[in-house]
């Protein structure tokens, strides 16, 4: 198909209207926290203090976590669903045909949970627990408040725990590492 010069000029112009006016979908997220001042950090990257907006590019699950002095460290996964117009292929036109540019603006709030203190004789016989236990060979309790597997097999008893005195010139078994 052969085009006369008009008909290229026309299709010409028509391209670079195109090319000129090409759309676009910002996209921005807002963390607010209550109170204010949390620093935050998106998919473990630090982003600021609350109130806080950044740009993100892809849709999905992101790991946002808030931490405050004197407030329980706030951690979510939270899913950003895409919209109808992101969904593909409607994504194509409204990233690159359309002539206006889209806003998606999503905004997050959080409460902050004031932290618990502990007192100091609870702390101090926590730690005393922690301590026989691993005396005797079990595993700590997990973080969340789980409780522990097992015990453990110990490589060799300490030497604390009721060892054999030995001479200079005889040595433990310290493990098959050494």
């Amino acid at each position: 198909m052969h085009l006369n010069r008009r008909q290229t000029l026309l299709l010409a112009f028509l391209l670079g209207v195109v090319i000129v006016n090409v759309g676009c979908v910002r996209r921005r997220m807002t963390i607010r926290s209550n109170p204010p001042g949390a620093m935050v950090y998106v998919d473990d990257q630090q982003i600021g203090q609350t109130p806080v907006s950044t740009a993100f590019t892809y849709y999905g699950t992101r790991k946002i976590t808030l931490v405050r002095d004197g407030f329980e460290t706030t951690t979510i996964k939270h899913t950003f669903e895409s919209p109808w117009y992101q969904v593909p292929p409607l994504d194509f036109f409204s990233e690159n045909l359309t002539v206006r540019e889209s806003r998606d603006e999503r905004i997050l709030g959080f409460t902050l949970v004031p932290q618990q203190m502990v007192p100091s004789e609870q702390l101090w016989q926590n730690a005393e627990n922690l301590r026989q236990s691993a005396q005797r060979g079990y595993v700590a309790p997990l973080p969340n408040g789980g409780t522990p597997v097992g015990p453990a097999m110990p490589l060799a008893p300490p030497p604390s725990l009721n060892a054999p005195q030995t001479s200079e010139r005889e040595t433990p078994y310290r493990g098959p590492w050494r």
